[in-house]
């Protein structure tokens, strides 16, 4: 399919025909295609016409109850809320409802992080012994290594008593030490640099090392650093203990537990058929404490929020400057822009093909923010479900599927 690079949405609006029959058929042959007919019109209803089957057919094939899709385009904007915020109740989700947005948080400590060192304060080759004794490696692990996800360093989440205590105890409030020890007290899967693998410890260990040499918590720095200046009005780092949702927010689900999901997101067959037939419902989990994610994943934010701060964090030197920000985005370069599929992590970013930007993944809530620089188009997809019945992310799924109905090769 034809590029939607810069110059070329005039192209878009004279061949809303071809670009829609090509979306209704990315999303299965199962479904039948309507007839399309062609509009000219520069207006978000032709962008919706394109987005709108994608979404639903992924919302109805995982059993998602709600989420918002928000794109812009060089020169517009669609933004549109699907389902109910709560589960049998005639409340529909608005475009501007608060959600927990999972892992993008990430990003954001990685940011400050990256300030840390443009100012002289942190470097990358640092060694984390260096700010935080009795870390496994702790002499080897750098702090590139923490940003890269090559630390080694076990993700304590995948504690089986862990996912236990979040399972029966899920108001439980978890201090970052709690879990710091945790993640120490499993042996690293592999020594510092030699491999890949995603792990919450790293960013809970990041964050706690940018608390010990700014002398703030990490809610202060994100606030300070990020919120504020970047006028991100409608997003915060909840305060210890406090699991609550501003209003207006959807509820959050989950199927399965913390604990079945350590072996595998899809539910047994009968399960699966079950929640199809609306016989298995998921669980409400609006209310799990966020303290067990923290700095790797705790932040509140809405859909407009988020599209400002990817489009600044990925096509702006502003927060870093034109150096940092250069290594940042290569480190994260695509892998091949024909595939949003195709995942390259580095220094807090992740790249989606041609979307740079993060996901995130949390019980009750699965997000994608990403921008492609070199198209001027953003996508934010924001569920209320992380995993379907039978497994995938529902937010990962839309995306990659308007990926490439939107700048696919």
């Amino acid at each position: 399919m034809r590029s939607f690079r810069s110059g070329s949405w005039r192209w878009f609006r004279a061949s809303v025909v071809v670009v829609c029959a090509v979306a209704l058929a990315s999303g299965g042959s199962s479904v039948p295609r309507e007839p399309v007919v062609e509009d000219t019109t520069p207006e978000p209803a032709a962008l919706g016409r394109i987005a709108e089957p994608i979404v639903r057919r992924v919302l109805d094939a995982l059993l998602v109850p709600g989420a918002v899709v928000r794109i812009r385009t060089p020169d517009m904007l669609w933004e549109q809320a699907f389902g109910d915020r709560a589960l049998g109740q005639d409340d529909p989700v608005r475009v501007h409802d608060f959600f927990r947005v999972g892992s993008t948080t990430k990003t954001m400590v990685g940011t400050v992080a990256l300030q840390l060192v443009r100012e002289g304060r942190l470097a990358l080759d640092d060694p984390v012994s260096r700010y935080r004794a009795g870390v496994p490696n702790g002499n080897s692990i750098t702090i590139a290594e923490l940003l890269n996800m090559r630390s080694g360093l076990f993700s304590y989440n995948e504690d089986p008593e862990f996912a236990a205590a979040m399972d029966d105890d899920p108001e439980r409030v978890w201090q970052p030490d709690a879990l710091l020890r945790i993640g120490f007290a499993s042996s690293p899967y592999f020594a510092p640099g030699t491999d890949f693998r995603y792990s919450n410890t790293n960013t809970i260990l990041l964050a706690a090392v940018l608390e010990q040499i700014t002398g703030q918590d990490i809610r202060t720095l994100l606030t300070d650093r990020i919120f504020v200046p970047l006028g991100m009005t409608d997003t915060y780092y909840p305060e210890p203990g406090d699991a609550s949702l501003p209003a207006p927010s959807p509820r959050g689900y989950l199927y399965g537990t913390n604990t079945s999901a350590l072996a595998s997101a899809a539910l047994p067959d009968e399960q699966i058929a079950a929640a199809r037939t609306g016989a298995l419902l998921p669980t409400d989990v609006t209310n799990l404490d966020p303290s067990w994610i923290g700095a790797a994943g705790g932040v509140v934010s809405t859909a407009q929020d988020l599209e400002n701060y990817v489009r600044t964090l990925v096509g702006s030197d502003e927060m870093l400057g034109p150096v940092l920000q250069r290594e940042r985005l290569d480190s994260a370069a695509p892998l091949d822009r024909r595939d949003p599929a195709g995942i390259r992590y580095g220094l807090g970013l992740e790249s989606f093909g041609p979307m740079i930007g993060h996901d995130g993944a949390i019980p009750g809530f699965q997000t994608f923010m990403g921008y492609d620089p070199v198209t001027d188009v953003s996508i934010i997809v924001l569920c209320t479900l992380r995993d379907g019945p039978a497994g995938g992310r529902p937010a990962n799924e839309i995306a990659y599927r308007l990926v490439s109905a939107l700048i696919g090769e």
